[in-house]
């Protein structure tokens, strides 16, 4: 039998991370027999009786926890959040159009890149001159703007908008790429009028979209939409309008209902406060290690900071890895620290880093 160190490791990878151990055991007992079917569930065919309880299942899920009303819909797609970086104008933005756009970072830059190939692209707000270490408060949002697009987490700076109501006023359809902190934190998610979120951070694996999207909002451009990229065939169809990734579908299907088991949202919404309270407390009590963010602006999901002594950083690194933490090091466009603290990794993993932070200090400091 092989033996897994998996209860050794601490996983703060930015995304794909850490899922739930239930998840694995039961992913595990699916992939050699699926539901006592004799099949795999990477061989069951995907418009069976096998997997459409399983699509159904995952869309009920996601409605039941964000609690949406009946104008929304709740589609599993192909790809990763990128993807929508470009179906979202294409659905929504008329040629001589204009999206309104929060500039925050990499994520929120790379689908104003793609919106301004199908329409004009207002930013009504930008971080870049404080290097997004902030976030900007001011903005006014035009009333003939379609919509306005914002990045509700950043991976790679480690910024989150805390008081999401600041943008239910603006008297426009919101859209919200909400990657990296979906689920994670109680919110009126009927105020946004598309949500889209790459499932491997806190959804599920790899290789699939959960789209969130208010049917009244479609159907008003005048551009011919690609069958495959209109959300309207993938709502008439149950997000069965081709092969979905099953495999990916179950997984989220999987980590929902754990999700739901745990107590919900607001449950899980308290134990990531408190992770985050804890590694932040522990940075802040370190002269070595320094935040990157703004106070008020840091990401419970993902903390940045730095050793201002350069030539440390590597030691830490090499420490961090010998104790069985993964996923420490910075992005590569950003450097020094990232700890990816999403739903399912366990406060213990915060406490060993936050312990390990103290002992790096105490001998260097």
């Amino acid at each position: 039998m092989v033996q897994t160190t998996r209860s050794l490791v601490h996983n703060f990878n930015a995304g794909p991370s850490i899922l739930p151990k239930e998840v694995f055991a039961e992913a595990s007992r699916a992939i050699i027999d699926f539901n006592n079917s004799g099949l795999s569930i990477l061989e069951i065919g995907h418009r069976t009786s096998l997997f459409q309880p399983v699509m159904e299942e995952a869309r009920s899920l996601a409605r039941e926890l964000m609690q949406l009303d009946n104008d929304h819909e709740v589609l599993f797609l192909h790809g990763g959040a990128s993807t929508q970086f470009m179906q979202v104008p294409m659905n929504l933005l008329n040629e001589n159009e204009i999206a309104a756009f929060a500039d925050t970072g990499v994520w929120s830059g790379k689908a104003i890149k793609e919106a301004k190939l199908f329409g004009h692209v207002e930013i009504v707000c930008s971080g870049a001159e404080n290097q997004y270490t902030s976030l900007p408060k001011s903005f006014h949002v035009a009333a003939t703007a379609k919509y306005l697009h914002l990045t509700t987490n950043n991976t790679i700076y480690g910024s989150q908008w805390q008081d999401l109501s600041l943008f239910y006023s603006c008297n426009v359809p919101l859209v919200a790429d909400m990657s990296s902190d979906i689920l994670s934190r109680e919110m009126d998610f009927n105020k946004f009028d598309l949500i889209y979120a790459g499932a491997q951070k806190n959804v599920g694996a790899a290789g699939v979209n959960m789209v969130v999207v208010n049917k009244n909002i479609l159907g008003k451009v005048n551009r011919v939409i690609p069958t495959i990229m209109d959300y309207r065939n993938h709502i008439e169809a149950g997000s069965l309008l081709n092969t979905p990734p099953v495999f990916a579908v179950y997984i989220c299907m999987l980590t929902l209902r754990w999700l739901k088991n745990l107590g919900g949202i607001a449950v899980i919404e308290k134990a990531n406060a408190a992770k985050a309270k804890l590694f932040y407390e522990t940075l802040d009590s370190l002269p070595l290690f320094t935040g990157r963010v703004a106070r008020e602006d840091r990401s419970k999901m993902n903390a940045t900071f730095v050793i201002e002594n350069a030539s440390l950083e590597k030691e830490f690194l090499d420490l961090c890895k010998k104790e069985g933490m993964v996923g420490v090091k910075g992005h590569r466009s950003s450097g020094g620290f990232r700890v990816s603290m999403y739903n399912a990794l366990p406060i213990e993993s915060v406490q060993a880093l936050t312990d390990l932070m103290r002992q790096f200090a105490k001998t260097k400091g």
